[in-house]
């Protein structure tokens, strides 16, 4: 097959995932990056051997060498470039969540009619993670009986201080959810991915922990710590908690939260599915192993194994057993099956997509703001009340 070319606009945490995630796969070649910090974009395309340094995103998305475009931006400008993107003939991989808004992220689904070719993906990674999808099939292969409950959480701490403060906490850059859509999607998807089933109807409850917040007068980079800042108040209106009641299409009901508040909780994504010949039980801080509860004989721990996983899943998983396979090897694998879905040349129209689609995409962010809406007005909100 011929090589890719690729280009990333946005170089901080999460663009040096994306530059490490598409160097693992064959077929691809990053030729481009472009960040606001055009002298820091510098340093890493001389570090990484990156051909082309934009200081203008604008200039990166017209380059005619580059056939998909990372778009690892804050929320603010997902709209705007990803628009851009796609009307440029590309494709387009997006960071999540997909937009600000339910009206921002249907504007990108409206966007797409006119573009059929254009392969546009979101990245939510966790569903890629190997036990997960081997946990999806093994569902939909009756393995644990009839599905009755789903549950679990997203629980992190890096917000527990009131001088704890990053773009995130303020709509006008992330959107009128922050705990919800920033982490809470990714449980939606993951629950999604495993259910085979979308939500329908929710019934939640937000806290707003800390309505004021301190500000750092100057730039303080995320998860970092520093003495001697200086501050200046600022009104807080996104949720630091939520918790919220599920059902699902296919009749199935669960319960989820998310917190970025929870002292101690790094990145605690977990769930568990319980049916009526067992459960499953998996948490991505232990994300090679997942536990299988039985009524009547001892339950188990499951440790992943490439040659005992069902044959859908042996694309995603590459280490032996006893070799393990975490975070980073998830965002590999949605990119390996979103450039696998391009390089097959599959169609959104015809073909089913393993990764993350726009149209899912579109659906979380209506979950989101149904769950906003349910907490403002104390009510179950179904999720087609949100356009």
């Amino acid at each position: 097959m011929d090589q890719i070319n690729v280009g990333i606009i946005g170089m901080g945490f999460i663009g040096l995932s994306h530059l490490d995630a598409v160097r693992r796969i064959g077929n691809v070649n990053l030729v481009a990056i472009s960040d606001v910090n055009h002298s820091q974009a510098k340093e890493y395309a001389q570090r990484f051997g990156i051909e082309k340094c934009y200081e203008n995103y604008d200039e990166l998305i017209a380059d005619p060498d580059i056939r998909v475009i990372h778009n690892c931006t804050p929320n603010h400008l997902h709209l705007e470039i990803n628009k851009k993107i796609i009307e440029h003939g590309k494709h387009v991989f997006s960071e999540k969540p997909l937009g600000k808004t339910v009206h921002e992220t249907a504007q990108m689904i409206e966007l797409l009619k006119k573009y059929p070719d254009a392969i546009a993906g979101v990245n939510f990674c966790y569903r890629m993670t190997p036990l997960v999808q081997d946990m999806k099939h093994r569902i939909k292969q009756g393995e644990i009986g009839d599905v009755l409950l789903i549950h679990g959480s997203y629980l992190q701490d890096w917000l527990l201080y009131e001088t704890d403060f990053n773009w995130r906490i303020e709509p006008e850059f992330s959107g009128p959810s922050r705990c919800v859509a920033d982490i809470g999607s990714h449980w939606i998807d993951t629950a999604q991915t495993v259910m085979g089933s979308r939500i329908i109807e929710v019934c939640a409850d937000k806290v707003t922990a800390f309505p004021i917040r301190k500000k750092p007068v100057t730039q303080v980079e995320t998860f970092s710590v520093q003495d001697d800042i200086k501050y200046t108040d600022v009104a807080v209106t996104t949720e630091d908690y939520a918790g919220v009641l599920v059902k699902f299409e296919n009749g199935v009901s669960g319960i989820f939260h998310c917190s970025q508040i929870s002292s101690g909780r790094k990145c605690f994504l977990n769930l568990e599915v319980n049916g009526t010949d067992g459960s499953y039980y998996w948490n991505q801080e232990t994300s090679d192993r997942m536990w299988k509860g039985h009524r009547n004989t001892h339950s188990e721990i499951v440790l992943r194994n490439p040659n005992l996983m069902v044959p859908e899943v042996r694309d995603y998983t590459y280490m032996p057993a006893g070799h393990p396979e975490g975070w980073n090897d998830a965002q590999k694998n949605a990119l390996f099956a979103f450039y696998e879905f391009i390089q097959k040349n599959k169609k959104h129209a015809t073909d089913k997509a393993d990764f993350a689609t726009f149209e899912e995409g579109h659906h979380i962010a209506k979950v989101t703001e149904a769950i906003l809406l349910s907490a403002n007005e104390r009510r179950w909100v179904s999720v087609d009340e949100i356009s």
